[in-house]
């Protein structure tokens, strides 16, 4: 589960003004209003009093689910009936699931479309440390379904109500060579929001407020990087150059954020028993090492043939 003065809250899609922090000096003139998200069939804006009410739901359904099933799964799955039993748990989880999901995207999109709106970025912020806070008391059921052997589950999927959930709990279970103790699983967890996602965010942010002075303009990143596209050779010349000066003045930033990361990654891969600093990727992407080294093998192999620069 995932994964943030009141003339800056934002307003329902439709009716937004034109942001004009962000736009480029006489972007206005030129393209007038650039296309938005329409996220309204989710939440109408970050004050619409539906986010505070699906938070609420949200911390009140994860305590709930965590005190109706917590340290029941192995022995209530292993009874007569168990596989109709665990189905209501998946049932029940998947629709707190949903629910994350929902708040969870929104706040990601709002933020994704305006990065440096103060305003915004609290919203963002609160509500993945609510998701966060909130589904600590979910923790516990992969973890303990991945713990019930592979007899037993086996079993209990015979039963119509599990085995729709099959592919879920096969594919969960390919997680368990790599899932550590109940308590270092919450501190990992907890942890995320001062760890690699508040670097993530910090380097979001900062690569959002970045100007670049092309031909008398500050250009955003979007901009920028779309002229090293352009079919004159001198505005590919002058953007790269834009680019590399603004990224130079920032290399200390982007240097801590990129160190801090890597360390990260390889304290939580290392607890976790990864053997390759791609391992967890393709966990995650579901494929085998071999795959991805075949095709990368590929690729490479034909650089003398696809090659022209």
């Amino acid at each position: 589960m995932t994964p943030r003065s009141s003339s800056a809250l934002r307003k329902p899609t439709a009716q937004r003004k034109p942001n004009t922090k962000t736009s480029r000096p006489g972007a206005g003139n030129k393209t007038g209003k650039l296309p938005e998200w329409d996220l309204a069939d989710l939440y109408s804006g970050i004050d619409a009093p539906e986010v505070s009410r699906d938070l609420q739901r949200m911390d009140a359904e994860c305590v709930a689910f965590e005190t109706d099933f917590k340290g029941k799964l192995a022995e209530q799955t292993a009874m007569e009936g168990g596989g109709k039993w665990l189905a209501e748990a998946v049932r029940r989880y998947e629709a707190i699931d949903d629910l994350a999901g929902r708040l969870g995207s929104y706040a990601g999109l709002v933020h994704a479309g305006d990065s440096v709106d103060s305003a915004i970025s609290k919203f963002y912020g609160d509500v993945s440390e609510r998701l966060t806070n909130a589904s600590v008391h979910l923790l516990f059921f992969a973890l303990e379904l991945n713990r019930i052997d592979d007899a037993t589950i086996e079993r209990a999927m015979q039963a119509p109500e599990l085995g729709h959930y099959r592919p879920w709990i096969e594919d969960l279970r390919k997680d368990r060579p790599y899932q550590l103790e109940d308590r270092v699983e919450q501190l990992f967890h907890e942890k995320s929001q001062s760890s690699h996602t508040a670097w993530n965010r910090l380097f979001d942010q900062t690569i959002s407020g970045l100007r670049f002075r092309l031909g008398g303009e500050e250009l955003a990143i979007e901009p920028a990087l779309n002229l090293l596209q352009d079919r004159a050779p001198e505005k590919r010349k002058a953007a790269g150059q834009a680019l590399a000066k603004t990224f130079k003045a920032n290399e200390r930033t982007f240097a801590l954020i990129t160190n801090t990361l890597a360390k990260d990654k390889e304290i939580s891969d290392r607890w976790r028993g990864f053997q390759d600093v791609a391992d967890s990727r393709h966990l995650n992407n579901r494929v085998e090492r071999e795959v991805v080294d075949a095709l990368v093998g590929s690729v490479r192999s034909a650089y003398p043939r696809l090659s022209h620069r």
